[in-house]
């Protein structure tokens, strides 16, 4: 019998939590920069770290089978935050996207970014695979509701991740490419009813993706400043501390949305090489420990946990780099907020679950 190492004992997959340790240093010494050097904005990064691996370690503890039988309950009740936050929501930026509890302030969407993989997973592993034509309109089903609560708000970046992490896991199960070619036919042909359904400054984020020149000093600043931060950084970068469209304050949204654009500025391309390929290891890691799960649960869930990550990360580098609409989605473990990188280390920990128990179990 193979020895059990001390890491897997504990639940820990000692790879995934390396590589998941030099992105928050990463994010650190880039936030202290882009955050105007400022202790405070540390301390309450610090604060959300705590919490997060400390949700993260509690996950990975908790026996996948554990996790597939409180799925559909955790489904239903991030479903039905969603639809307080219609009614009781908190608005921000133009936007009614949170929920307060006393000093407490979060966004219920977040929770279905892993409550959607968790049900559809737990919904289809009942059987194998390929799913039925029934089995994926219900799964259609579970995934049109909330996307549908999240574009409300309205979040169209966050709708689009939730329902990638559903069609993640659908894929993964075997559903056909007829029926995959076919959605995709129907959501191109949905495009008009979809821009008449826009609001006018989502319309105006689509046009100025198109030609962001048209209003340089409105709509398409964001997009023009990021583009000159990302050039001025060259191939080594103007160095820690010395970004000058961040700190002469010029870069919008430089400790959220764009802080890549400040990553870029600080320590170029090779610092983005670096980056990226953190980013690719736990990506790798991730979908390694999908596909060694002994049960198809947590192998359709991990994938959409990896599926939801890849994405949050290419959105983000691409509407920062002007590749994408900007549709404010933070840059993983980098970029500041709390309620983001709670749920992204509960996901990590999902992972760990899935694969510590399976080499527990096994051995």
């Amino acid at each position: 019998m193979k020895e059990v190492s001390l890491s897997e004992k504990r639940h820990i997959d000692a790879p995934l939590l390396g590589g998941i340790l030099a992105l928050c240093l990463i994010g650190y010494i880039t936030l202290y920069s882009a955050g105007g050097q400022s202790t405070d904005l540390l301390i309450r990064r610090s604060v959300h770290l705590v919490l997060a691996l400390g949700l993260m370690f509690a996950i990975a503890r908790t026996p996948p089978a554990r996790l597939s039988g409180a799925s559909l309950l955790f489904y239903l009740g991030s479903l039905l935050l969603l639809v307080l936050v219609l009614f009781f929501g908190e608005t921000g930026k133009g936007a009614q996207r949170w929920l307060g509890l006393g000093p407490v302030r979060f966004q219920p969407s977040e929770l279905m970014k892993l409550a959607l993989p968790m049900v559809i997973a737990m919904y289809l592993s009942k059987q194998m695979p390929p799913p039925s034509i029934t089995k994926v309109l219900l799964a259609l089903a579970f995934i049109a509701v909330p996307v549908l609560l999240v574009a409300r708000q309205p979040d169209l970046g966050t709708a689009l991740l939730i329902a990638v992490s559903g069609f993640a896991v659908l894929f993964i199960a075997g559903m056909s490419w007829k029926l995959l070619g076919g959605f995709g036919l129907l959501a191109l042909s949905s495009a008009p009813v979809i821009w008449n359904l826009m609001h006018d400054y989502q319309k105006r984020r689509v046009l100025t993706f198109l030609d962001p020149e048209q209003d340089p000093l409105g709509a398409g600043y964001h997009i023009i400043q990021s583009q000159i931060a990302i050039g001025s950084g060259g191939l080594y970068g103007k160095g820690w501390l010395n970004g000058t469209q961040s700190h002469l304050e010029f870069l919008p949204e430089r400790t959220t949305d764009f802080i890549f654009a400040v990553f870029c500025e600080e320590f170029g391309l090779i610092g983005v090489c670096v980056l990226v390929g953190l980013y690719l290891f736990i990506i790798a890691r991730g979908l390694y420990i999908s596909v060694q799960s002994q049960q198809l649960y947590g192998k359709l869930l991990g994938t959409g946990v990896v599926a939801a990550f890849f994405v949050y990360i290419a959105v983000n580098m691409g509407m920062v780099t002007g590749q994408l609409p900007v549709v404010g989605i933070p840059l993983p473990l980098i970029s500041h907020g709390g309620t983001s990188m709670m749920t992204i280390m509960a996901g990590f920990g999902i992972l760990m679950a899935i694969h510590t128990h399976k080499r527990i179990l096994s051995d």
